[in-house]
């Protein structure tokens, strides 16, 4: 989660206030208290005051569509199962993971229908999730089985809304666990995954993630051109041409940006068949170390907040 990310990457020697992080603290907060927790959160995680008037970073325009452009179609795009029905009416059902069951609890999964291998997700957070790649070493695991049991349950009775920095698009999504097919050819592939970032529903910023013993990235303009980028720091940028698969991500993520300040569109490559991921309005909760920190104004330049 968010917290646990950030609270790895502060040394123990900085001095940095701690906002207070109790669940029940923040999930029955004011919401006209929003604003003040969610600058001492944001100088919790990237050691800047957040300027809510005027921002002008990538990070901080970020903070301000939480509190100021948070809709009730975004929450319905960020719960993994509506979505669904979204993506089918706006580019076709082709493009949707095949999903094996949808459910209320952990206890309600049919494991005797699924296939060997596949993965449970919670509909309402981000990384609640649990790749099966062999069932019957999971049901003969008991054990494993029964953390898994345990987390997920767990999941299923929360909200995600506090622990992810004020993402509201999260905070009223009903809870579901969603079980998908498992796209990956084996057990020891990783799978290719493709982002387009849309800024005021267009295009531009795309970057294609293979994943191996490291994560190698390729980032690209709107002109298709490398640019020098990284969003994460742990990845190791790579120069590479656009290919088709890249410009096909690009082209359906236009038509489905269009309504939106900010979003970026998350894509699975799978056996040269693209799938969509997810509708990312919030990126990384806008707590990104960029390498080069200009890239946090020339970002911040290039969403217009008025539009």
């Amino acid at each position: 989660m968010i917290i646990n990310y950030l609270k790895n990457l502060i040394s123990k020697d900085e001095k940095i206030e701690e906002p207070p992080y109790d669940y029940n603290f923040i999930i029955n907060l004011e919401e006209s208290e929003y604003p003040k927790y969610l600058k001492k959160f944001f100088f919790y995680a990237t050691g800047k005051n957040l300027n809510l008037k005027h921002p002008k970073t990538f990070n901080e325009k970020i903070q301000w569509l939480k509190l100021y452009d948070s809709t009730p179609l975004k929450t319905q795009l960020t719960d993994k199962v509506l979505v669904r029905d979204w993506i089918k009416e706006k580019i076709g059902e082709q493009y949707l993971k095949p999903v094996l069951w949808i459910g209320k609890t952990f206890d309600e999964i049919p494991f005797e229908q699924l296939p060997d291998k596949f993965i449970i997700k919670a509909n309402h957070g981000c990384r609640w999730n649990y790749k099966i790649k062999n069932k019957e070493l999971l049901l003969k695991n008991e054990v494993l089985f029964k953390i898994i049991r345990k987390r997920m349950n767990e999941y299923i009775n929360i909200s995600f809304f506090p622990f992810a920095g004020f993402e509201l698009q999260y905070k009223d999504i009903k809870p579901q666990i969603i079980i998908e097919e498992l796209l990956l050819e084996d057990v020891n592939s990783k799978p290719q995954e493709i982002e387009i970032y849309c800024f005021n529903g267009i295009p531009q910023i795309f970057q294609k993630i293979k994943y191996d013993e490291n994560a190698e990235v390729s980032v690209f303009n709107n002109k298709y051109e490398n640019i020098n980028l990284k969003f994460l720091n742990s990845y190791i940028l790579k120069k590479e041409a656009a290919d088709d698969k890249l410009k096909q991500a690009v082209s359906l993520s236009e038509k489905l940006s269009k309504d939106f300040k900010l979003v970026r569109v998350d894509w699975l490559l799978y056996k040269d068949q693209l799938y969509f991921n997810e509708m990312t309005f919030t990126p990384f909760s806008g707590h990104y170390f960029f390498e080069d920190n200009s890239w946090n104004y020339k970002l911040g330049d290039m969403l217009n907040l008025k539009k």
